[in-house]
């Protein structure tokens, strides 16, 4: 697929992929695929090795959270074990401001700036891991490792 036919989005994660060495192509899905089930449903691949995007709002900055799709956040845990203030969740406008990528879409990369993210140590157990690109029709695979070298993630326990 050309540049040419990958939204701005895309093309920005597309761009910070390359950067990264990472050969993982952008996959344009025929159906928005917003949530960790209806991209796995889309790529038939287990709902646990989508690499979940969730922004979340931690002492007063944006906070990157890459989850397996078979889990849920544990926000008072997840802020005890990073030793910070309380995680809520981040307003849709927060999100865009934070990665210039709307809720549904968020890619790990290709943000404005490079923001805080933690990494889901149970993603380590799949050997391909597939991330939203930017919107909500589009995804790439990396393995895990890939995922937390690109990110500059800290790897913990979320749930």
């Amino acid at each position: 697929m050309s540049v040419a036919e990958l939204h701005p989005r895309n093309v920005a994660v597309a761009t910070r992929l390359k950067e990264a060495g990472i050969d993982g192509e952008i996959v344009l899905l025929p159906d928005a695929a917003s949530t960790a089930a209806l991209a796995a449903a889309a790529l038939g691949v287990d709902v646990g090795a989508i690499a979940n995007s969730l922004v979340f709002w931690c002492d007063d900055r944006p906070l990157l959270v890459m989850t397996s799709g078979a889990h849920r956040v544990d926000t008072a845990a997840l802020a005890q074990r990073l030793g910070r203030g309380p995680i809520k969740r981040a307003k849709a406008e927060q999100v865009l401001a934070a990665t210039g990528q709307v809720i549904g879409g968020v890619a790990p990369t290709g943000h404005p700036a490079p923001i805080e993210t933690v990494v889901d140590e149970h993603l380590s157990t799949y050997p391909q891991l597939w991330a939203a690109a930017g919107t909500a029709h589009s995804v790439f695979p990396l393995t895990f490792d890939e995922l937390v070298r690109l990110t500059g993630g800290r790897v913990e326990r979320v749930d």
